[in-house]
């Protein structure tokens, strides 16, 4: 069922695409087209193929025409889900994709060189990430538009000393990561993926990524005939004592292989089962000797892919909040490709993407840090040079808007009392804005306007999310970076199903309408903002 990637059928590489506002059409239409993109390396694994349908559409070469529609994304998507199992992998691929689209690596420890026109970006910890594109008409004090999203999932992840053992198995020891429905973590084929420290011959160390593809581990279930009762009062298990992975039945010491019995008890590798040493020695080509530290998280090896009778549902492992991130990403790259993308933009555009959303993003990486906003102040204060005048970077943070993307509560049809009864966003509809009078989503009536403008301009659907007064209500990164500075925001998201489930559920043609939404508030923005009027 899996199919091989499409554009590889292709004899020459295609037209890069070009968006206009014409070029929208109803995003609800049934076909669905592959983006037949200049071809990339042949993929590292092989297991990683897109995972489409039964039977596709034949790919349809693109054509930058101003009434041309947009290609879709989706196919990008689910090869981008498949490579990025942690948040480091989803850091590296965006990593991948910038530099192959022309954006210069910088880093935050040297001086930056900035020019009107240029695309940058830089990473930090390999699991945040910051891009932007300067328009070549800049002048200062003009604004950023930028769209931000988070790179984690809740997920398990590794103890320091992560080796244990009951009844004759090997376990390993994991503890939970932001609030997932753990349940949903039970008999699936899971692995391990995340990044290793090795130190190498001269005496310096390095970080590697890792991702063992094949299953690994698995958390069972009880079975019914032990537990009668579980169907009436519930699956309730003890996530400590009961959510403990599985790797192997125990291995009795006379069994060990030679090199394990190098380790001594005393040494840090100790902490880790030996058998695990092993598999991330063969996926890192290293001796054990080498690994200085780890940090991995338990990953679901089940592909991303297509499903439903039409094959209209992406069903697939941290779409919250990778759908979106993605979106982000492509809509910045693909609104800078062709001479004259950035020719008439004044303000720079930027796309953030953060670690540890789902547990209160309080890190260094994490978006309650100061990274956007220092940046943002490193680029105005560049790019002003000698021309330096006062307020730049506070006008130029006045006249800034950030769309907060995080994935949307879709209505459930078998709970649609769980839902405002006329606030209740559907699949296949479109982008939800998210309101919430106590401020738990940043989203205010100027801002919700601006960004539905931007729909409403280019005819893209848009729908509206508020929870019951009954209800708590979930929130995102937009309070803490509209809080931070003061920065104009709106709360967006793509509408899902089983959202922090291991597997959850968007329709396809919601990330197409999201990657259109974010290319209109790109390539538009600047024209709408300057229409309203507020504080003068």
């Amino acid at each position: 069922m899996a199919l091989s990637r499409l554009h590889l059928l292709l004899n020459k590489p295609p037209p890069l695409p070009f968006l206009a506002p014409s070029s929208f059409v109803s995003p609800l239409s049934s076909s669905f087209r592959v983006s037949s993109r200049r071809p990339r390396p042949t993929p590292r694994f092989s297991f990683a193929r897109r995972l489409l349908c039964s039977k596709s559409d034949p790919p349809t070469q693109s054509d930058p025409r101003w009434d041309e529609p947009a290609p879709s994304i989706v196919g990008d998507l689910l090869d981008y889900l498949n490579e990025s199992w942690t948040q480091f992998h989803a850091t590296a691929e965006a990593k991948r994709q910038l530099i192959e689209a022309g954006f210069h690596l910088l880093n935050e420890n040297d001086e930056w060189d900035l020019r009107p026109g240029g695309r940058y970006f830089f990473t930090r910890n390999m699991s945040c990430l910051v891009a932007f594109v300067v328009g070549e008409r800049y002048s200062i004090g003009s604004g950023f538009h930028v769209i931000a999203a988070h790179t984690d999932s809740p997920c398990l992840k590794l103890k320091p000393r992560s080796a244990s053992s009951k009844s004759g198995f090997l376990m390993v020891n994991v503890q939970t990561y932001g609030g997932g429905l753990w349940h949903t973590w039970f008999d699936r084929d899971l692995s391990v993926a995340g990044r290793v420290i090795l130190k190498d011959g001269h005496g310096s160390f390095s970080h590697k990524l890792v991702k063992v593809r094949r299953p690994l581990l698995r958390v069972p279930t009880l079975a019914i005939h032990l537990d009668r009762t579980v169907n009436t009062e519930g699956f309730k298990p003890n996530l400590e004592t009961q959510l403990l992975p599985l790797i192997a039945t125990k291995i009795e010491d006379a069994e060990m292989k030679s090199e394990d019995k190098k380790i001594a008890p005393s040494s840090s590798k100790s902490a880790h089962h030996s058998l695990l040493l092993q598999v991330l020695c063969e996926e890192l080509s290293c001796d054990v000797s080498d690994i200085m530290g780890m940090e991995l998280n338990v990953c679901d090896t089940q592909p991303s892919c297509l499903g439903g009778g039409n094959n209209e549902f992406i069903f697939s492992g941290r779409l919250d909040n990778l759908a979106s991130s993605y979106c982000a990403l492509r809509a910045l790259i693909d609104t800078c490709r062709l001479p004259g993308d950035l020719a008439n933009e004044q303000a720079i555009r930027m796309v953030a993407l953060f670690d540890n959303e789902e547990v209160g993003s309080n890190s260094m990486q994490g978006a309650g840090a100061p990274t956007m906003f220092q940046a943002m102040r490193r680029i105005v204060d560049c790019l002003a040079q000698e021309r330096f005048r006062e307020g730049s970077f506070e006008r130029a943070l006045r006249s800034s808007f950030l769309v907060s993307a995080d994935m949307a509560h879709g209505l459930h049809p078998n709970f649609p009392d769980k839902y405002e009864e006329h606030h209740r966003p559907a699949l296949q509809k479109g982008v939800v804005i998210k309101h919430n009078a106590n401020q738990r989503y940043a989203t205010s009536s100027l801002t919700a306007f601006l960004f539905k403008e931007v729909a409403n301009v280019h005819n893209l659907p848009v729908q509206e999310f508020v929870v019951r007064n009954d209800m708590g209500c979930g929130s995102t990164i937009g309070p803490i970076l509209a809080s931070g500075v003061g920065i104009r925001t709106v709360d967006c998201g793509i509408p899902q199903l089983s959202m922090h489930s291991v597997r959850e559920i968007c329709g396809k043609e919601d990330i197409d309408i999201a990657y259109k939404h974010f290319m209109a508030f790109f390539q538009s923005f600047s024209d709408i903002d300057k229409k309203l009027s507020v504080d003068f």
